[in-house]
Formats: structure tokens, sequence, C-alpha cells
């Protein structure tokens, strides 16, 4: 038994040390960024914050979490539960947020979507050499071949959870895309953790680039 433990322990040290950094901790990054050059941003004074959800408790959730995050001195950022009335699941009527937009005189609206979750599985295979010549002499065979035998491969399960976020400038009839970034967050444990990454990365690339 006490073999059987070591040798696990072993393979999830090495299955730890193979897999990236992110993969592990769960953190978020940007998959792809576009800032449009024909547009200013930085001097929005109301933001609106849309998370685009079936899920109202994950929606608010989102939505007030990205809120607080962008909150400036200058800037009014607002959740969109606190001005959209959707107490279910269902969609928003385009022509009631075009009225709320206009009411409140947001000049900048923030949409994040769940783009997709996506599982995968690796195999990662017995890191031993299979030393040939060794073969003509019985022992020889022997070290060589029981490694692969007893230390077989192992999986490694991936969850990906890719979140789509899109800043529109109001201006004349349709709102314009001012910035579009794409985020992978890795092995999340829940919801949270997916709405904690997310708003962390998302914040930093807005404030980054002058976009908030």
């Amino acid at each position: 038994m006490r073999v059987s433990l070591f040798r696990i322990a072993a393979l999830v040290t090495v299955g730890l040390s193979l897999v990236p950094a992110s993969l592990v901790s769960g953190k978020s990054k940007l998959i792809t960024s576009w800032k449009n050059p024909q547009l200013a941003g930085g001097h929005f004074k109301k933001v609106l914050v849309i998370g685009m959800s079936a899920n109202p408790g994950r929606r608010a959730d989102f939505e007030d979490a990205l809120s607080a995050s962008l909150a400036t001195p200058g800037a009014e950022i607002i959740p969109g539960n606190q001005i959209l009335l959707r107490p279910d699941a269902s969609s928003f009527n385009l022509d009631y947020i075009k009225l709320q937009v206009r009411d409140y005189k947001i000049d900048a609206v923030v949409f994040s979507r769940l783009v997709s979750i996506k599982d995968s599985v690796t195999y990662i295979p017995p890191d031993v050499a299979f030393p040939y010549p060794f073969y003509n002499s019985m022992w020889g065979y022997y070290g060589a071949i029981y490694p692969v035998v007893y230390s077989p491969g192992y999986l490694i399960e991936d969850k990906t959870v890719r979140i789509e976020t899109n800043v529109y400038a109001i201006k004349g009839e349709d709102g314009q895309l001012l910035w579009t970034g794409t985020s992978d967050t890795f092995n999340p444990k829940d919801a949270q953790k997916v709405i904690k990454e997310v708003v962390k990365l998302v914040t930093q690339e807005l404030q980054k680039g002058n976009v908030i």
C-alpha cells in the first residue's frame, strides 16, 4: 500500500509540473482583443454594464461586480439590474433597452456573454526511453520495461470557460464598437470564480487601454 500511495503522489506531482500555471490556478487570460482606432475612450460619464445570461442571479452578480470594479471618479457605472427590469430569464426587449439608455443618458454600454464551456482530456504518456540494446539481456530488458508497465500514463481533465466582452460608445442611432475582448478561464471552481477572474481581467484591460 505504501508503494501504491507513493506512486500515485509521484504521478500527481509530475502531472502538475507539466500543466501551465494558468490551468492549475484557474486564472483568466485574454485570448483576443481589439480597440477601435477611430474612437476615443476614457471620457464617459455614464456606463451601463449588461451581463447577457438567462440566469438572473448570475447576471446580477456579474453586473454588480464589474460595475464596482470599474468605478472611477467622474464616471457613474450602472449595473444593468438597476435600470433594466427583467426578473425572469426572458430576453431584453430591444426598444425597451434603447429607451432606458436614452432616458438615463448612458454614453457607453459594456456587454459580456458566455461564449462556451469546453471540457478536454489530455493523455500524458510515461516519460520513459526504450534502450533497445539492453533487450539482449534479461535484466536489461526488465529494467527498461518495468517503468512503463508499473508507471503508466495518465489523464488530465480541463475545463475552459470563454467569455466575450464588448464596449460600445453611444453615437448616432446605433452604438459603435470601441473595444472587444475574449477571455478564457481555466478550471474554475464555480461560477463565482469565473466572475471574479473575468471582472479582474476586463477591468485591467479597459483601464490599461483607457477605454473607460
